[in-house]
């Protein structure tokens, strides 16, 4: 395990210390529409944001009788970050409620009145504007227990309405996004896109035009990221998701005349999404007006005695519920390869 940086491939690291991990836990209807993703059961996806949840927290889940995989069987990433806080605890683990099917048991939930959106294929129906200043609200609001931050994030689908909502502003990049697949479903991916941008014109605000394509959990974080980087050390942990949260708080930045203070953020995903031949994160990044701080740490399956979990390693899954930062945090609190890899087969053996 090493972390290195996306643009230069050197050495680079996490901020040290004690890290409060945060969940944003949210669910897009788009992750209905059959064949667009496949983070979690069949059926069932719109409740692996609960499931995740539960775990992280209680390495255990309540709400159903089995943790989320894809369909092939691969496990939730959320086992790669219940296993780092078991080695090297988190300040805090505690879970955004940010429109969930279902809430999390035994979990330290904030809620904030937000529903579920609705498929962006149909108009995601979000009152851009009120999601985004809860987030903002919520960012000025939040009391740091350890050294610095994570913010992670379980939104099925959400790439999907990542693309789509980068699109809307402007970006040219929906190509660049990852998904759970291996192969990305481009013509199931795409024609959802086309759908959402068909509801939106020029004449929109930035705003409005979000309201239309995007999801809580992108705008929520959007918010939070803007008021929070002011006071501290924000680790955004995820892939091509959350490098759409910092596009979309960068273009918003002339609407609520304020920016993120980008010193204060790093971007930690894993090596899985930043080696990725069918997306390119960097790229996306590439677009800011600034250049931002991220990075990605290595781990591998190879020496796994579980089969299933080499397929992380052939391209499945690929990042979620925070592995990449918390690679990073553990990378930097000394734990490594064959240390982490026995505690997620510990876990899985226990199950």
């Amino acid at each position: 395990m090493k972390t290195y940086n996306i643009f230069t491939n050197e050495a680079d690291f996490l901020p040290n210390g004690k890290a409060d991990f945060l969940l944003a836990s949210s669910v897009t209807r788009t992750c209905e529409i059959e064949g667009i993703t496949q983070a979690g059961i069949p059926g069932m996806i719109s409740l692996t944001p609960t499931l995740d949840a539960e775990f992280i927290v209680n390495e255990r889940v309540y709400s159903l009788g089995e943790l989320a995989e894809t369909p092939t069987g691969v496990p939730t990433p959320a086992i790669i970050t219940r296993a780092v806080h078991n080695l090297s605890p988190f300040s805090t683990v505690e879970i955004l409620d940010l429109g969930v099917s279902k809430t999390p048991q035994n979990s330290t939930c904030h809620h904030f009145g937000i529903e579920p959106s609705d498929s962006i294929a149909l108009g995601a129906k979000i009152d851009a504007k009120t999601i985004f200043q809860k987030g903002f609200n919520a960012g000025e609001n939040y009391e740091l227990k350890g050294n610095y931050l994570i913010l992670a994030e379980s939104t099925p689908s959400g790439t999907t309405t990542a693309a789509a909502a980068i699109s809307a502003l402007g970006y040219d990049c929906r190509d660049k996004f990852s998904s759970s697949f291996c192969h990305v479903p481009n013509n199931i991916r795409d024609e959802t896109i086309n759908k959402a941008l068909s509801f939106i014109n020029d004449e929109m605000s930035n705003f409005e035009k979000l309201s239309h394509v995007s999801d809580n959990m992108l705008l929520f974080c959007a918010g939070f990221i803007m008021s929070a980087s002011r006071r501290f050390h924000i680790v955004l942990g995820g892939g091509t998701q959350m490098a759409a949260c910092l596009l979309i708080a960068d273009k918003l930045r002339e609407d609520v005349l304020m920016r993120v203070k980008h010193e204060n953020i790093t971007l930690a995903t894993t090596s899985w999404v930043a080696k990725d031949k069918n997306s390119d994160i960097a790229h996306i990044l590439s677009l800011l007006s600034y250049k931002p701080h991220a990075v990605y740490t290595t781990f591998s399956f190879e020496k796994t005695s579980i089969p299933i979990l080499k397929k992380y390693d052939e391209g499945e899954a690929k990042e979620g519920v925070g592995a990449g930062a918390a690679l990073g945090y553990a990378y930097a609190n000394k734990v490594n390869n064959e240390k982490l890899l026995d505690s997620i087969e510990y876990i899985l053996y226990s199950m």
